[in-house]
């Protein structure tokens, strides 16, 4: 990270002083609304503000909270200790934990080289990250469209990218622009997200999931997204160790589609791109992708794109 955005995270703030001179828990009234263990979105965000970012504060034990809005956290330097849906979470430097709105979390005090960047969203800045995320259906797609439906159980998503610079370097950007008086700032920063979250695609190696269904999930996906020209659900599920219709089902339910949808999604979206991109041969891609009925393919292709595969390429 650039020393000089470092250095301004870094800075203690007036909460952190009174910490050190021997506060002992949280200021409530900095984050909750009365009694209530929810930290409101209200308190961090200025009247028609959709993001910003405020350091984590260090030298303090954040008691088991929730908050109202999209929360994501960034870890400049050092680690941080969090327990999130009662699964434990360490925070190393340049990762990124994303929790959703009503997700349950705890923090362990940090010491002053644990600098972490908290950005606080209202769920509907995603609406204009959601072109960047393409139609298929994966865990980070499905997280957003939870937070922007309100659904209670958008849950969490950990992403190992310390060591991917592009990520990085999209990351320092937002905090840059988010600490500094830059014109179309919110049209920089959705675009920017969106280009985050485009990168988070294309490593879902890096993302971490706790419950062991939703890395199965996660596994599926990762198989389909390099065996859809010759790869099957039998395959993956006793690779898996699963039983068969149970991980159709599991599937299904976190996903919204099944398996031969997600392959048919993949595979037509790949010949898309050849048709682009190459002079293949349209019977050529066809079976490149794992249809040798070329009629077929030509008639879910144009179900699927509103045009036969030699219109879409002419049309490029």
């Amino acid at each position: 990270m650039n020393l000089g955005l470092l250095e301004k995270l870094s800075v203690i703030t007036e909460e952190e002083k009174k910490l050190l001179n021997g506060e002992t828990k949280i200021d409530r009234s900095l984050y909750m609304d009365g009694t209530r263990d929810v930290i409101s979105g209200r308190k961090l965000l200025e009247p028609g503000q959709i993001i910003t970012i405020r350091p984590h504060t260090r030298f303090v034990a954040f008691p088991e909270h929730t908050h109202d809005y999209v929360e994501m956290v960034y870890m400049c330097s050092g680690s941080t200790s969090h327990q999130v849906n009662h699964a434990k979470i360490l925070l190393q430097e340049g990762e990124m934990l994303m929790l959703g709105p009503n997700t349950l979390q705890s923090i362990e005090a940090a010491s002053e080289q644990d600098v972490a960047v908290n950005f606080i969203v209202r769920p509907e800045f995603f609406s204009g990250t959601l072109p960047f995320l393409g139609e298929e259906e994966t865990p980070l797609r499905r997280f957003v469209t939870s937070c922007l439906t309100g659904d209670r159980e958008a849950g969490w998503l950990l992403f190992h990218v310390a060591e991917i610079l592009p990520i990085q370097n999209l990351i320092e950007n937002l905090l840059y622009t988010l600490t500094e008086q830059i014109p179309n700032r919110r049209g920089i920063l959705q675009s920017t997200m969106g280009l985050l979250f485009a990168q988070f695609l294309n490593h879902t190696d890096s993302l971490e999931f706790r419950d062991p269904n939703q890395n199965a999930v996660l596994s599926v996906l990762r198989y389909i997204e390099e065996h859809y020209s010759d790869g099957s659900l039998g395959e993956i599920a006793a690779d898996l160790h699963y039983d068969l219709p149970y991980l159709s089902r599991l599937i299904h339910r976190n996903t919204g589609q099944n398996y031969t949808q997600l392959l048919q999604e993949k595979r037509l979206s790949q010949a898309a791109w050849l048709l682009k991109n190459t002079d293949r041969r349209v019977d050529e891609i066809s079976v490149s992708v794992g249809y040798e009925n070329i009629s077929y393919f030509h008639r879910i292709f144009a179900a699927r794109f509103g045009q036969s595969p030699r219109a879409y390429r002419i049309s490029r």
